[in-house]
């Protein structure tokens, strides 16, 4: 059966079920990305565009288009010879791109205290409680999304502009290994402690804390993925 499109936000697609529709191409791309998150397409893994295509019930074209977008993200890598290929990261290149994003981030929530208004800031609120819904109920994909949601959400409040492009490379390229970050139920809830933190700091309006929690974020996920990678 062909692939088609459905009115449901990207963030909100279930990987396991059947895909309904914002875009074809959006909708490829959300399910693709998912597979490469939660491993079913391991790194180094080479793209079979027939085997995929056949699963999803798309033709080659709208599923390439979706392969060089997910190139662009950094998530899979093309070769002349091999095709498309899940990208895989070493050791140095995750520690050193999750010091960068730290730093980023912690930037990002000084700024943010200073700019967002009180309604932007609720709508962070809501998204860590629909987080904390997800947590509770460990469903842990739609959780995922909502916590990366939370963090590119705090970049926007930002409002500077340089420093969400930058951020948005990094943060697409570290989906897996932010993913694998929460594995376990003792990583998982200290990733929710770190997610209470922040609201709270940026509820406040305290820059300072909060760029200190967001910054030690992204040194606590290295020191939980660093066995993994």
């Amino acid at each position: 059966m062909a692939l088609e499109a459905a009115d449901l936000p990207i963030g909100d697609f279930d990987s396991r079920g059947p895909i309904l529709r914002p875009t074809l191409h959006d909708a490829i791309v959300a399910r693709v990305r998912d597979m490469i998150i939660e491993g079913e397409l391991a790194p180094g893994t080479r793209l079979h565009e027939g085997n995929i295509g056949k699963m999803l019930g798309v033709s080659r074209t709208p599923l390439r288009e979706a392969v060089k977008f997910l190139a662009s993200e950094g998530l899979l890598e093309l070769s002349p010879g091999k095709g498309a290929v899940v990208r895989q990261f070493t050791a140095k290149d995750v520690c050193d791109s999750l010091v960068v994003l730290g730093n980023l981030e912690g930037l990002a929530g000084q700024l943010a205290c200073e700019h967002a208004s009180d309604a932007e800031i609720l709508e962070v609120r809501h998204l860590h409680d629909r987080m904390m819904d997800m947590y509770a109920k460990r469903d842990r994909m739609p959780y995922f999304k909502l916590n990366q949601n939370i963090h590119s959400a705090i970049l926007r409040l930002s409002k500077n502009e340089a420093l969400i492009s930058v951020h948005s490379i990094l943060q697409a390229r570290l989906k897996r290994i932010r993913y694998i970050g929460n594995e376990g139920p003792e990583k998982w809830a200290g990733a929710v402690a770190d997610h209470e933190e922040m609201i709270e700091a940026l509820e406040a309006r305290d820059g300072e804390r909060l760029s200190k929690v967001l910054t030690a974020h992204m040194e606590k996920t290295w020191e939980r993925v660093k066995h993994s990678v």
